[in-house]
């Protein structure tokens, strides 16, 4: 059964509410308008989805209207895809797509820059309209992004769902002599069969000392009967990400590595726990290694311990606001979305990451899926 039948597609009229509050931070600030790049901002606040290229596609918003900037030869493509009602603006191969947006904002106006912006660009507008009248629009389109819809947390739940699912099935594939490219490749099947939107959009298999490097380590290896296993995947559903760690052991008795995945555990879940309505982003962090000092690693980016922050947001891009990170004093609100995952890295033996994800509540925070329940045992 395709995911559709399942949870709806965001809507025209969630997609006019998410304009009419752009519009609202536009007039708010006195822009002209905010000029949206061909990124997840565009799909965003349009529905239109577009691959960067070096020829500028993108959309101007302004307080009462919005206009797609688009080459000539492309005009035909634009018009099949969804996207919002709007005008379609043509520039020619030998025509300045900046000056087309200048000659539209026109002589006294600032125009907010979608801060997906390729630095090219941003250049080319620079010198078409002058760098003073360049504003960044990344607050004000982060700022709106970061707050999820019921609609998003709906697919960001399913898509987290379908993970897990497949989470499981490479837990029961996992043996000794398997290879790490053929649980890849498996991952992949598995999602795309489930019906994500184009398979895994990655996945992380590592065993042995390969865990110990967060993102995963060259080439391919082969499962030793009592090697670390570290598998982090996940897939798109409709635009949304998921994804999941588990670092496990198939076989139990290891003492140093369960003891280790204790104190993992413990870390995230003190993460939860620091997570409340109008707590700062850098106490989750805090919280994490709080415990490994606890236990005496680290401190701070030392190891062994904690290398990375403890936690980064998702939605239509796997890594976007908020960060929980040290430093970070944005306020945790209803309806942001964000990993849990203070990985603690023994360098050279093993790492261990547990990765789930939360969407803060008004009335605090809520697992996507339940944590892992043991050092052999992935999965509650």
């Amino acid at each position: 059964m395709s995911w559709q039948h399942s949870v709806p597609r965001i809507t025209e009229d969630e997609r006019q509410l998410r304009l009419s509050k752009l519009r609202q931070g536009i007039e708010g600030e006195g822009l002209a308008g905010v000029l949206l790049g061909p990124t997840e901002s565009l799909r965003y606040f349009t529905g239109l989805v577009w691959h960067p290229s070096e020829r500028f596609l993108g959309a101007l918003v302004t307080p009462s209207a919005i206009s797609y900037i688009v080459p000539g030869f492309e005009r035909s493509c634009v018009e099949t895809l969804p996207h919002l009602p709007g005008e379609i603006l043509l520039w020619e191969e030998e025509e300045s797509s900046a000056a087309l947006i200048s000659r539209l904002v026109g002589q006294g106006g600032r125009l907010a820059l979608d801060d997906g912006l390729p630095l090219y660009f941003y250049h080319a507008l620079a010198a078409a309209m002058g760098a003073e009248r360049l504003a960044d629009g990344g607050r004000l389109i982060r700022g709106l992004r970061r707050i999820k819809s019921a609609a998003e947390i709906a697919l960001i739940q399913y898509a987290m769902n379908l993970t897990l699912d497949v989470h499981k099935q490479v837990h029961a594939l996992l043996k000794p002599g398997i290879r790490s490219s053929e649980v890849v490749d498996f991952i992949d099947r598995q999602h795309r069969q489930a019906g994500a939107d184009d398979g895994s959009t990655f996945a992380i298999v590592s065993f042995g000392a390969a865990t110990s490097l967060p993102h995963g380590a060259d080439g391919d290896q082969v499962l030793g009967p009592s090697d670390v296993i570290l598998v982090d995947t996940g897939c798109r559903i409709d635009g949304y990400h998921s994804d999941i760690t588990r670092t496990y052991m198939l076989e139990g008795g290891d003492r140093e590595f369960e003891r280790a995945w204790r104190i993992e555990r413990e870390a995230q879940q003190a993460v939860f726990d620091a997570a409340r309505i109008g707590a700062a982003c850098a106490s989750l962090d805090d919280a994490a290694r709080k415990v490994l000092a606890k236990h005496s690693l680290g401190p701070d980016y030392r190891l062994p311990g904690l290398p990375h922050r403890a936690g980064h947001g998702l939605g239509l891009e796997i890594h976007e606001e908020p960060y929980i990170v040290r430093g970070n004093d944005t306020a945790l609100a209803a309806g942001m979305c964000f990993s849990n995952e203070p990985m603690i890295v023994f360098p050279e033996k093993f790492g261990i990451r547990l990765e789930d994800h939360i969407t803060m509540t008004e009335d605090g925070p809520r697992w996507f899926t339940d944590p892992a329940a043991g050092p052999t045992e992935p999965f509650a």
